[in-house]
């Protein structure tokens, strides 16, 4: 694995969890781990499980007895690593978004298309796919439960940037994270609605806004929690945007709303999701993860009205393997079902979703949102990922 923070840490534990929990064909040995610093990817590896450590991803790549490389740096690095590691016939999880970049992402996805020829599978990481409700939510949609869909309206909305002296971490710099609120949180909605409909964004019209221009600069870059250097007075430019909204079109019919902030003040990670249909409503909450809302508007109307179906049964998604009905699962959960379903997908010879051509899909709605915003909110197409593919 290289990267060993935030992401670095949950797939840690999905890794060192993942056999324990399910029975598959392949058991995960937690082999290397990579990072910059010398000193902390050493701690890390000690903390997270990992047999050794290095700061050259390269030895990754090349080591004979390490089969797949799991990305969770920063987006500027995701491409090279990624390449490098699939024309060694690694396998490869690559975090969200693909890339900073549609000709980054571009490159991957025929890279990979090119790797599964000899047998390397890709597979990009948008955990929220496996929560449990959320996959049933796309079992109820599959099923006809709602009907012809006529709306899909989406929310990822956070705070923690909301204080002007937060510094300038590397997500607020588009050279290393690509954009903002948009491919940090936005991606995650994109991705999630088009899995739950089983249609894709075609157009779209947007705004997006910085509301804090320039930042102290940090003593120490840690993702979501750094710190500034009390001594100095320097800031520089923050060059992604803190928020992005746009209204889309899918190409099943219906119409769409997203909203991605991190200046929601008071909303700590509130990813919320809603589909309404000709026959009936599902909505999602992440703060209620083990729930959904459902309305079924076949019932009789005396009734009709809006129930909790409580996500844990055995029959319901991923949950033969964990606990009793009732008992509750968590955030980390959906990261041990994504190593699940990879780990499933590369020992039986399958390809895993989303590959990196849906990743690069979600890619290129996020670049007809930037080019939609940028012209003033007029009205872009999504470009077809063939298209470009062979532009």
């Amino acid at each position: 694995m290289v990267g060993y923070a935030f992401m670095g840490a949950a797939h840690s534990q999905a890794w060192r969890t993942v056999n324990r929990v399910f029975d598959l064909p392949a058991r995960a040995r937690m082999a290397l781990i990579c990072g910059r610093d010398s000193g902390k990817v050493a701690e890390a590896a000690d903390r997270l499980g990992w047999d050794e450590h290095t700061t050259d991803w390269r030895e990754l790549v090349s080591r004979p007895d390490i089969d797949v490389v799991d990305i969770c740096t920063p987006g500027d690095s995701h491409a090279e690593i990624a390449l490098a590691a699939l024309a060694a016939g690694k396998h490869v999880l690559c975090e969200k978004p693909l890339a900073n970049t549609v000709a980054e992402a571009q490159e991957m996805a025929a890279a990979a298309a090119s790797a599964r020829a000899g047998g390397a599978r890709s597979m990009c990481g948008f955990n929220y796919r496996r929560v449990p409700a959320v996959a049933l939510m796309r079992q109820l949609v599959a099923e006809g439960r709602l009907g012809e869909i006529r709306h899909v309206r989406a929310t990822y909305l956070q705070d923690w940037i909301v204080d002007p002296q937060f510094p300038l971490v590397w997500r607020l710099r588009k050279e290393v994270s690509g954009s903002g609120a948009l491919g940090d949180i936005g991606a995650h909605i994109i991705d999630l609605t088009q899995y739950v409909t089983g249609q894709q964004i075609t157009g779209v019209s947007a705004v997006t806004e910085t509301f804090v221009k320039e930042r102290p600069l940090p003593s120490e870059s840690s993702g979501l929690a750094a710190q500034t250097d009390g001594g100095s007075a320097a800031t520089g430019p923050v060059t992604v945007d803190d928020a992005a909204i746009f209204v889309a079109r899918l190409n099943g019919g219906a119409l769409a709303t997203y909203e991605a902030t991190r200046f929601a003040t008071g909303r700590k990670n509130a990813l919320r999701v809603e589909i309404n249909g000709s026959l009936g409503t599902v909505a999602f909450d992440l703060e209620r993860l083990n729930e959904l809302e459902y309305y079924d508007a076949t019932r009789p109307a005396a009734e009709q009205g809006f129930s909790r179906i409580l996500v844990t049964e055995s029959d319901h998604p991923y949950l033969s393997a964990w606990w009793p009905p009732g008992h509750i699962i968590g955030y980390e959960h959906s990261f041990t079902h994504q190593m699940r379903d990879f780990i499933e997908a590369v020992a039986t010879g399958v390809d895993p979703s989303p590959s990196f051509a849906e990743a690069l899909q979600v890619q290129l709605v996020l670049d007809a949102v930037v080019r939609s915003a940028e012209l003033g909110s007029l009205w872009t197409a999504v470009e077809p990922a063939l298209a470009t593919a062979t532009a």
